[in-house]
């Protein structure tokens, strides 16, 4: 009976064992009643690490700082973090030259302080994205450590090397995307190895199966540690012709590096970028998770590409079309707009991040640049998508680019200057209060604050009810509830209108109308309640003066107004 009774506890515990292995291994995200994926309904937000918050006062933010702004994130709205690369990395590239794809670097934290951010984030419900670099790795990573020690090498067909043309002459004219040739003379063995970007940052060789495989485990080893997503880095450049043709030159001239100016027709957007895709979205489908995608395209015929047949690649391909819509244009926008609601996936809709500056001084007059801020925000907020948030956007954080050369740690900028000053503009420290440093750190932060850190930042703005924070916080509250805005069609309304961006988000018995007036003069504009099927309006939110009654909307100078649709 002894027996008996131990063998049926080994049993049970056994298949709890088994029940807990399958539930880690099992999608962790069911579709809901109206079919939608978690992402559908996610409010993303950029979050680099570096400039977010520093829990040590070494100058440079961590992953602790990123777990005390939990509770600040959640009040926000915000339903998901993507933290740009933490990974071991010489920062070469500011960490986008990975060292070790499995570990945290020390300058963050250690893997336990990551797991605490996981296990705290999940309890806000906020699910972590990380960037992964998929193109390339750090030369110091033990592949490539391995591939340069010999032609005979186990990883030596991990990266690309080639002969050159002849003595002192690459393989071929590509250049890198930070200027120079994209292949370098390893003496060692006598042959070039080609890196896209910087010399430090040596491609993978996707062709290669086992590269393939080890990737994938990558992506599966940091599911399993409570990862919802990747974001991918640099997708187009995964693959280059075998064949090694030299790239027509598109123009006279040379770029801001002093290079030729190629169409790199050959090193970029190959048809076998797809295959990698649909691989790395099968291991995501087995955990529920997200792929978002860096995403350049001219257009969105071939933003569409990146859906995959059946949407089987990316689910969120970023539109990066929708950031080169430079200035307060409503013909513009809607025409893109549009055009992303035609195409086969869900639109990903994103205004800056790490490599663009920011919304704030791309939009703004010098004048108005509050309520353009808040402008930009109903915009990107409200429309049929899912948004992705950059750090500081909520407060009205500007570019703040370095005056001279000395001041330069980007490496692009210290490359390419004064042509190209970099992209520290961008990446300043986020601004938390208006003590010393905007209460990001005690010691003097890597990149300096911005002197407007003084009125534009959490805790000022979290007091004044008209602040650009406080405009988000409205937004993004009526977006998780508001069901037009989550799951309503979009429909374009006057559109002859060059002063008004107006939409209808319509959504069984009720809808949403937004309208933002895009000059610095008032604006009037009629809705069309009938015409669209409702019988009432009401505001929801709206900026100063603006109003809506009856069919008409009225808007004060880059006004908002945001109303509820009835049938």
């Amino acid at each position: 009976m002894k027996k008996v009774v131990l063998l049926m506890c080994a049993l049970f515990i056994g298949t709890c064992i088994l029940g807990l292995s399958a539930s880690a291994q099992a999608p962790a995200h069911a579709v809901d009643k109206e079919g939608h994926q978690w992402w559908q309904h996610a409010v993303f937000y950029e979050i680099y690490p570096r400039s977010f918050a520093d829990s040590n006062n070494d100058g440079i933010g961590d992953l602790k700082g990123i777990a005390t702004k939990l509770d600040y994130l959640k009040d926000l709205g915000v339903d998901a973090i993507w933290i740009s690369p933490c990974f071991p990395s010489p920062q070469v590239d500011f960490g986008y030259d990975v060292s070790d794809y499995e570990n945290i670097d020390p300058m963050y934290g250690t893997l336990a302080d990551f797991d605490v951010l996981a296990s705290e984030a999940k309890k806000r419900n906020i699910h972590i994205i990380l960037d992964f670099v998929v193109n390339h790795s750090s030369d110091q990573h033990k592949w490539f450590l391995d591939s340069k020690s010999s032609r005979t090498s186990a990883h030596r067909d991990w990266y690309i090397w080639r002969d050159g043309k002849g003595p002192g002459q690459p393989p071929n004219n590509w250049t890198s995307t930070f200027g120079g040739s994209a292949w370098k003379l390893d003496p060692a063995t006598n042959q070039y190895y080609y890196h896209y970007f910087y010399a430090e940052q040596p491609d993978l060789n996707w062709r290669n199966p086992a590269v393939k495989d080890a990737m994938f485990g990558v992506e599966s080893w940091w599911y399993k540690r409570g990862v919802s997503g990747f974001r991918l880095d640099a997708v187009d450049t995964l693959f280059e012709d075998p064949n090694l043709k030299d790239n027509p030159i598109l123009r006279p001239g040379t770029n801001a590096f002093g290079d030729p100016i190629e169409d790199k027709k050959y090193n970029t957007k190959l048809p076998e970028v797809h295959d990698v895709l649909r691989g790395l979205r099968k291991v995501a489908d087995q955990y529920g998770a997200v792929l978002i995608g860096e995403t350049w395209t001219a257009d969105v015929a071939e933003l569409n590409q990146y859906y995959g047949q059946g949407n089987n690649e990316l689910q969120m391909p970023m539109d990066f079309l929708f950031t080169m819509v430079n200035k307060l244009s409503p013909a513009e926008f809607r025409k893109q707009i549009a055009a992303v609601n035609g195409a086969s996936g869900w639109p990903t809709f994103v205004i800056s991040n790490h490599d663009i500056v920011r919304s704030y001084d791309r939009y703004g007059d010098g004048e108005h640049n509050d309520q353009i801020a808040k402008l930009m925000a109903a915009l990107y907020l409200t429309l049929r998508g899912t948004p992705i948030m950059y750090y500081g956007e909520e407060i009205g954080m500007k570019t703040t680019p370095a005056t001279n050369k000395e001041e330069v740690k980007d490496p692009i900028g210290r490359t390419g200057w004064p042509q190209e000053k970099g992209r520290d503009g961008e990446r300043t420290p986020m601004q938390w209060d208006d003590s010393a440093n905007a209460g990001f750190s005690t010691a003097t932060p890597w990149l300096p604050v911005p002197p407007t850190y003084k009125t534009h930042n959490v805790a000022e703005e979290s007091k004044d009810p008209n602040s650009v924070l406080e405009f988000y916080k409205k937004v993004l509250k009526l977006r998780h509830e508001n069901t037009a805005l989550l799951d309503g069609s979009y429909k374009a309304i006057n559109e002859a209108d060059d002063n008004v961006l107006s939409y209808l988000r319509d959504y069984r018995d009720h809808g949403v109308v937004v309208a933002l007036n895009m000059t610095n003069a008032p604006q009037k504009i009629s809705v069309g309640l009938k015409g669209n099927g409702f019988a009432s309006m009401k505001s929801l939110l709206a900026t100063g003066s603006s109003s809506g009654s009856g069919d008409e909307v009225s808007l004060e100078p880059y006004g908002v107004f945001i109303g509820e649709l009835s049938k």
